[in-house]
This record gives C-alpha cells, structure tokens and sequence, in this order.
C-alpha cells in the first residue's frame, strides 16, 4: 500500500472534502519531525478530479499571408547594360514566383497543422473525460483512442517536417535575393549605359529589397513557427505518456510533470541498472511516500503522482531520494526484489515526466520493515 506522513494525510483529506493545496510545511521544513508515516486509502487521493484543458497550450501559429509586389515593367533600350537588366527583371519575377508557391504551401501546412491539432484535441478531450467519469483498467477501447492520438502527433510531427523543409528552401531563396541584390548594384558601374537603363536599374534594386525583406520575414516567422510547433509536440508527448498509464489505472491524473517544470523528460526505457545501489542515509528525515509491495500489483501511481505534483508545485527545483528498502536480515532475493520495485517506481516517475536528473535512487536495510517498501525523500 502507499503511505504518507501523518501531517500530509491530513492535508490530503482536506483536498478530497473541499479542493484545498498543500500548507507550505507539509512537504518541507516539517518534514524532519518525529511523526511517523501513516497508511492512507488510495481512493484518498484518486478521488481529486483534474481537467486538462490541452487547448491553452495549443502554440498560435503565424497568420501572414506573404505575397510580393509584381515586377514593374521596362522598355528595351538595346544597351548591353538594357539587356542586362531584361536578365535582373526575368530573375526577379521567377524569384517572386517561387515566394507565392512557398507562400501557398506555408497556408497549406498551417491548415492541415490546425486541423491536425484540432482532431488531437478532440480524442485527449474524450479520453480525459472518460477518465474523470471513470472506466475499467487497461480499457481496450481507451487504449484504441490513445493509440489514435498518438497517430495525430505523428502528423503534427510530419508537419513540422516540412516546415523544416519548407525553411531550408526560403533560406535558399534569400542567398539568391542577396546575390540579384548585389548584381544589379554592381550593374550601376558597367559602362555604355544610358539614363533609362539606370531608372530601370534603381525600379529593380527597390523591387529586390522589398522582396528581400518579405523573404526574411518568411523565414522569421517560419522558425518561429516550427520552434513554438516543436515545443509543443514535445510537451504532448510527455502528455500522451502520463495519459497511458492513466488509462493503465483506470483514473485521471493530469498534465506531465516535467511540461510543469518545464524539463526535457530522460528516458530510461525497459533496462535495468546493472551497478550496484549506493547506501542510502536518510537519519533525521521523513519519506514523502512510502510503497509497501506487500502483494502483487501495489496500486501506487496515482498516490505517487499527486506527492509530487504538489511538492514541485511548491518548489519546482525540487530533487527526490528513491530508496529500495529491504527488511533486516532479508535474502538476497529480497533485496533484488526491492531493487526491482525501486527501478518500477523509477520508471513510472519518468513517465509522469520527471527528469532522471531530479531523481537519486539507492537502497538500504530497515529493521521495522517487514515487507520489501520504496521510499521516497525530499532532497
């Protein structure tokens, strides 16, 4: 079963009647009091409700619509210097061109991006709300519309993929500007021209630096785009991780943790650690939770999940102590054990979105344990 301090069980008991935080000492300072953990039901916690509103952090992509002037028009006047600007002219058109089509496919990516969002949105929405009604554990059809979600990003990612593309092809098109922009100037010098010629000269080098400055303004707010698309999708994924394995539970938890602190998740995937565990030293201190696996299929998570959401809601920069605990004179099977169930725990922490980085894992032996337990301590 999972166990918290006698002083957080209060608080947490409060929080089920009428929705109240934390008190600032039930997580801190108070910690190292002479209070021991008390069990506590897990219906305790679970029955909190949370609605994961994904919208407000939907990124707002740009809306400019980037069309460039038409070429203005110039008589031949038969010079080598005339026949050079027709070449500037014909060059500068095509450039222009090439704008409007990489225009059209930028509104064309934002449209399918929003739409993709949008379709995204509606499946979290649906499964948020199923969970906050309640459903069974593992429910195949909630697994099916994650699975679906999932998919979603997956084109959302694809997105941003052309977006990319899309940038590296605008980036081309200003190093051509640079170098019409340079060749027109340099045009002004060559000799055998007439008044006309250098007119025309000044219409093109103005056209060329307006076009300039739009392709640049493209590309600005192309990058700026695929950044807040990117950021986005990061946090989503870390969302489509907690959300599995509340359908995993059965119940609602809430948005990722590390999208709270706003850390990048380091994944430790399905290995174990094959080095030994440091001792670990906790005198003078309290565990936050406490994991006692005294059967199969301890129902820790969501106990878990609600400690530390509202530990780091408190102090975001907050690091943690995992400790496999093993009683006295235990087997050696048994400190494996509790090993293991540390490396679980460690693994569901990761998955709710804290980074590996805020977390120090170790073991130690306990004289008042009479079942292999994790615990886990402010550092």
């Amino acid at each position: 079963m999972v166990l918290l301090n006698s002083r957080v069980l209060t608080i947490i008991t409060a929080v089920a009647l009428c929705g109240c935080s934390f008190a600032s000492d039930a997580l801190f300072p108070s910690l190292s009091g002479d209070e021991t953990a008390e069990s506590i039901p897990i219906t305790s916690v679970a029955n909190e409700s949370f609605s994961v509103d994904t919208a407000d952090a939907t990124p707002v992509m740009g809306s400019t619509n980037f069309k460039p002037l038409t070429v203005t028009p110039g008589n031949r006047t038969g010079t080598f210097v005339g026949k050079k600007v027709v070449t500037f002219r014909t060059e500068l058109w095509q450039l222009q061109e090439t704008i409007r089509r990489r225009n059209t496919e930028l509104q064309s990516i934002r449209n399918k991006s929003a739409e993709d969002t949008r379709k995204y949105h509606e499946i979290g929405a649906f499964i948020n709300a199923r969970l906050q009604l309640g459903t069974t554990p593992g429910n195949p059809k909630m697994r099916s519309k994650w699975r679906g979600a999932q998919r979603q990003i997956q084109l959302m990612s694809n997105n941003v993929a052309m977006m990319n593309q899309l940038a590296t092809q605008v980036a081309s098109d200003s190093a051509m500007t640079a170098y019409l922009l340079d060749s027109i100037r340099a045009a002004y010098n060559i000799s055998g021209a007439v008044d006309e010629d250098h007119h025309q000269l000044r219409i093109l080098e103005d056209e060329t630096n307006q076009t300039a400055v739009l392709i640049e303004r493209l590309l600005n707010e192309l990058n700026h785009d695929i950044s807040r698309q990117q950021q986005y999708l990061n946090n989503e994924d870390n969302n489509l991780k907690t959300l599995a394995m509340a359908i995993k539970n059965g119940q609602l938890y809430g948005a990722s943790i590390s999208n709270a602190i706003e850390s990048a998740t380091q994944e430790i995937g399905g290995n174990s650690f094959s080095s030994p565990l440091p001792s670990a030293s906790v005198e003078g201190r309290r565990p936050l939770v406490v994991i006692r696996f005294d059967r199969a299929n301890v129902p820790y998570e969501q106990a878990l999940y609600q400690a530390i959401k509202r530990a780091l809601e408190r102090h975001p920069e907050t690091s943690f102590d995992l400790i496999a605990v093993t009683p006295s004179g235990g087997l050696k099977k048994s400190a494996s054990d509790s090993r293991r169930n540390a490396e679980m725990v460690l693994r569901s922490l990761t998955n709710m979105g804290l980074p590996t980085s805020r977390i120090r894992l170790s073991a130690m032996t306990n004289a008042s344990s009479h079942s292999n337990e994790v615990h886990l301590y402010i550092r």
